[in-house]
């Protein structure tokens, strides 16, 4: 038998997707011989299907604050030091057209592709490697690490003093997404902040479904919130539970147990124009309620919460339930709807300034770090920031 194909570089960096290719650009353009490994049979398959495939590719609004994280200061450093002006120049160099839909979200006037395609191109340019249909089985360390890919008879191994996990999280196996990068941080004795999906639609208990499941398809905008967070969005009711910008966003902060908070009417006193008016009856008050809301959402929420008098109290009482109208969901629609995955490598194992882990040569970035954006192009800014980082210390 012949002896398995070994390949020498100076970084190897495991995962194709927006993380791992930003990386390979930045250290092949400082002369490190790099290679990119993916066990998919293309790259980028998340890029491709991002903001409705036009790729949400950044936010202009990108802070610190927009991320949940164990230690909430751990991205700043690599944010301020890539920004979304940073990748913005990149696009525009490529020549994409790009618009901004609303709250600074940036968006491809075109395709996904293209911001794939100037990934792939600036890759080249660098003279990164990269290597597709390469699932690798084991990873070692000794002077650098060995990594060994394919079964016996298709068996090729590469060395690098330098590793670069951008494996991404949980969220949409369908396309590939596995633990694998969670698997070397335990391999290498590094703590893990448990996965779990966010970004995801919520699901509601049987009741619950039975009281809202007919209004499916209805959208309205609310503030959901929690404990520890709050987001002025469009929900939308589904036959499961509920989904929407506004639900994606509270779901990343929701804990099992507890509840979600929904104020169906932001900054409006739906009793004002009732206690303005000397005749008080049902019917008024859901045209009242009718004005502010869509009409079969309207009429839902008096049929299930009723005011329980026309005074002005029982009436101010009223209002201010459909402020805070609590919901407890029964779960969430899992990793296969999420669009990230929360958790992941414990970033108290990590530098902020090049994301190198307590390993030496043995960096994480992107998605499996224990970092997660909210909606609107965050995550994909993430995904830029860290690995810059990491590509300008290997």
């Amino acid at each position: 038998m012949s002896a398995p194909a070994t390949h020498n570089f100076d970084a190897l960096i495991l995962g194709a997707g927006a993380a791992g290719l930003m990386c390979a650009i930045e250290a092949g353009r400082r002369g490190r011989r790099v290679a990119v490994l993916d066990h998919a049979d293309r790259p980028g398959k998340k890029i491709l299907i991002s903001g409705g495939g036009r790729c949400n590719f950044t936010n202009l609004h990108c802070r610190a604050e927009n991320f949940l994280s164990q230690n909430p200061h751990f991205a700043k450093s690599a944010l301020a030091r890539y920004t979304p002006s940073d990748f913005l120049a990149l696009v525009n160099r490529h020549g994409i057209a790009w618009h901004e839909k609303k709250l600074g979200q940036l968006f491809c006037n075109g395709s996904a592709r293209q911001i794939l395609d100037m990934l792939l191109a600036e890759c080249a340019a660098a003279n990164v490697q990269i290597f597709l249909r390469t699932s690798v089985r084991t990873v070692s360390r000794d002077t650098g690490f060995h990594l060994v890919a394919g079964d016996q008879s298709t068996r090729t191994e590469f060395r690098a003093p330098v590793l670069v996990i951008a494996t991404g999280g949980l969220s949409i196996p369908k396309i590939g997404a596995t633990g694998f990068g969670y698997q070397i941080a335990r391999q290498f004795a590094l703590p893990i902040v448990e996965p779990r999906p966010a970004l995801v639609p919520l699901i509601l208990d049987p009741e619950d479904q039975r009281r809202w499941g007919d209004l499916t398809g209805l959208s309205t905008e609310v503030v959901a919130s929690t404990d520890d967070a709050r987001f002025q969005e469009k929900m939308l009711i589904t036959h499961r539970g509920l989904s929407g910008p506004a639900i994606l966003q509270i779901s990343s902060y929701w804990q099992p147990g507890e509840p979600i908070s929904l104020d169906f009417a932001p900054a409006s006193n739906l009793a004002a124009p009732l206690l303005a008016h000397p005749q008080r009856d049902i019917a008024r008050v859901r045209a009242a309620l009718r004005e502010k809301l869509p009409q079969r959402l309207a009429d839902r929420l008096l049929e299930l919460d009723p005011p329980a008098g026309l005074n002005n109290r029982a009436l101010e009482t009223w209002d201010r339930s459909l402020h805070h109208w609590q919901l407890f969901p029964a779960g969430t629609e899992g990793f296969s709807k999420a669009e990230v995955t929360a958790g992941g490598v414990d970033t108290a194992s990590l530098s902020a300034k090049t994301m190198e882990s307590r390993v030496p040569g043995l960096f994480f970035i992107g998605e499996v770090v224990d970092v997660t954006g909210h909606l609107g192009g965050f995550n994909f800014q993430w995904a830029w920031a860290s690995a810059a980082a990491a590509g300008r210390a290997v």
